[in-house]
């Protein structure tokens, strides 16, 4: 069965693609001691949908691992999102 391309999940890996991109770049600009992308808009790019291109990216880019609010909360935005979504969904 071929992946089902709707509004939704094209908007999804979007967001996550970009969230994961991100992420990646912050981690770029912190080994190159240059200007960072800030912490809030991180997570607001995984609590918009991003959060599992930013566990993704984390752990890849070993990014933010060091960080409660980011080991935590990341997981805890992508735990709520399957949540809200299953109950959506059905």
């Amino acid at each position: 069965m071929p992946f089902p391309f709707t509004p939704l999940t094209t908007g999804l890996l979007l967001i996550n693609a970009i969230t994961f991109a991100v992420y990646g770049y912050d981690k770029f600009c912190a080994k190159k001691g240059a200007w960072r992308v800030p912490e809030i808009r991180l997570l607001g790019l995984a609590a918009l949908g991003g959060s599992a291109g930013a566990l993704l990216a984390m752990f890849l880019f070993r990014h933010k691992t060091k960080h409660l609010k980011f080991t935590i909360g990341v997981p805890v935005i992508l735990g709520l999102q399957i949540f809200v979504g299953a109950r959506v969904m059905g």
